[in-house]
């Protein structure tokens, strides 16, 4: 770098509005102590490697507070004792990497001395005697078995999304599939507006990051791409499978899609029976009409199985719709974030992408939003229409996500609309206990403690609180359940009434008067239990029958 480059590099650091995990500002004006050096170097290395970021800065001279520039004397007695450091930090580093760069500035101010620390190499994490280094906001911390893993894991991974397909040329490209893509990038780049006419094809899938210096990728093939491209990049397959399923699960029609992905998702989403749903709101007379399912929330879920798909697994991607108000989206491959709670929770897209090329197409396209950000959306359009939160299963390398476009449960519906202050977290929670999923016990220990569920594991209900907020008074106490002495005392009176009772007799009592939470094996096991107690420990009822056909009396 020149003197003037360095100079606007500084101050472009010191504008930064705090220090990060890639800048890093001290005095040192005298002297620093070389072991605390060589940790900033590891932990500016690894933190540069995991923020995708071409350099981190570690700079001596300017105060960390205010940014003022105070001047270093470190190494000043000459440039090789400065030059020295690269092949003493070396000595201590993982197989003795360092292509740190060392630039001084003498400025009015004072001297300054900017250390450019490149990236780790992929999958080479960069420890210091032994052990790795991060960055947590501003402090200086041990790097996580996780982040570790996340660098070493770069030594295997090719984006095969990037691949060059041999023989391809533009003319392999559908040409109504490359004008909705210039049409699409417009929307995404409004400031571009003007030069975009001007480009020719070739420019504009360059500029786009379709393709690479004119050379055609297998993200241009499986977007834009005709038909018959298709083989450019086998044996990987551009198909994504519509069925559509009678509330049955028996199969009723089907159709196939290949390349171009840009013009499948809205052929595609035409075939999806998008119908009305009508239900009455919360608060209201007036009945509400949507459609079944968020058009946004179609488009994302499909848009992100292409953007995603494990490609070197040689599958399709299935768009399954039910007419009973359900939709499934299937694509091969792990979920890299892990979790939709880490998606949810998280205040940035994710670092890491399976086709990172593919991706970043995709979003200069305008058809998918960074990682995560998409994903939040389509929670909250669910939320919106009080209907179930979107449903994921990552099992046997899969990503799977349901869509149900209807109501599942009005008491849930009706704690959405009472409750706007509700997170986007709890929410989710909540939907899991509508739909009788398991919840860990963080999970259920937060929901206890917000006031929000009460009962058993695995039977647990809206609790007292929301029952009162929500006006589901009646609701709550279905839900909870009478005390056990006033089903033996119906019991009871069955039997003075009438002389005895036989075990259908006793069902036909209680059974329909049990808490509505319990599903009908749950109900006839409770029946069992209160009999039994009522035989065995309170010992006031009696059985003159046989063991298989019990008529039940009170003792006397």
């Amino acid at each position: 770098m020149t003197a003037q480059q360095l100079t606007n590099k500084l101050t472009e650091l010191r504008s930064l509005p705090a220090e990060t995990e890639v800048v890093e500002f001290k005095e040192a004006k005298n002297d620093f102590h070389f072991d605390r050096l060589g940790k900033y170097f590891s932990a500016l290395c690894n933190e540069a490697n995991l923020k995708s970021k071409d350099a981190a800065w570690l700079v001596f001279g300017v105060e960390n507070a205010r940014r003022n520039i105070v001047g270093s004397n470190y190494r000043s007695e000459s440039r090789p004792a400065l030059d020295s450091l690269k092949s003493e930090i070396a000595n201590k580093t993982t197989n003795r990497i360092t292509l740190i760069e060392i630039h001084e500035l003498n400025l009015p101010e004072g001297r300054v001395v900017m250390f450019e620390i490149p990236p780790a190499p992929r999958g080479l994490p960069i420890s210091w005697e032994g052990h790795y280094f991060g960055r947590d906001g501003e402090d200086l911390v041990p790097l996580n078995l996780e982040e570790i893993e996340r660098i070493r894991k770069q030594a295997t991974q090719v984006d095969w999304s990037a691949c060059i397909c041999d023989g391809a040329t533009i003319s392999d490209l559908d040409v109504s599939a490359i004008g909705k893509a210039k049409e699409n990038f417009k929307v995404k780049n409004p400031n571009l507006l003007p030069q975009v006419d001007k480009w020719n094809d070739t420019t504009f899938l360059n500029k786009a990051k379709i393709t690479i210096n004119g050379k055609i990728t297998r993200s241009a093939i499986l977007l834009l791409g005709l038909p018959e491209s298709e083989h450019y990049i086998s044996p990987a397959v551009a198909r994504i499978t519509w069925v559509l399923k009678d509330k049955d699960n028996k199969e009723k029609d089907y159709q196939h899609f290949t390349c171009p992905f840009i013009l499948a998702i809205d052929q595609v989403f035409a075939k999806i029976r998008n119908l009305k749903y009508r239900y009455i709101k919360d608060g209201t007379l007036f009945p509400e009409e949507v459609d079944q399912y968020e058009p946004y929330n179609i488009k994302e879920a499909l848009s992100n199985c292409i953007a995603h798909q494990d490609y070197a697994l040689a599958g399709k991607i299935n768009v399954v719709e039910r007419e009973d108000g359900y939709l499934l989206f299937t694509n091969l491959g792990s979920f890299l974030p892990g979790s939709i709670e880490n998606v949810i929770q998280a205040d940035a897209p994710s670092e890491h992408y399976r086709n990172h090329f593919l991706s970043q197409a995709m979003v200069n396209l305008n058809m998918i939003d960074t990682i995560g950000s998409g994903i939040k959306r389509m929670f909250n359009f669910q939320r919106q229409r009080y209907f179930p939160m979107p449903d994921y299963d990552f099992a046997q390398n899969k990503v799977k996500v349901s869509l149900i476009g209807k109501l599942l449960d009005l008491d849930y519906a009706r704690v959405l609309a009472r409750n706007p202050e509700l997170s986007l977290e709890e929410i989710i929670l909540l939907d899991k206990v509508q739909k009788k999923q398991d919840l860990i016990e963080e999970e259920i220990f937060h929901l206890r403690e917000k006031g929000l569920v009460e009962g058993r594991k695995p039977n647990f209900h809206i609790s007292a609180i929301v029952a009162e907020k929500t006006d589901q008074r009646a609701d709550y106490i279905k839900n909870r359940g009478l005390k056990d002495e006033h089903y033996k005392d119906l019991v009871l009176e069955f039997i003075g009434k009438y002389g005895s009772a036989s075990k259908e007799e006793i069902d036909k009592l209680l059974l329909d008067i049990l808490p509505k939470i319990l599903d009908t094996k749950q109900k006839g096991n409770k029946v069992r239990n209160l009999v039994y107690a009522m035989s065995k420990r309170d010992k006031t009822i009696k059985n003159l029958g046989t063991k298989r056909k019990p008529i039940w009396k009170r003792k006397s």
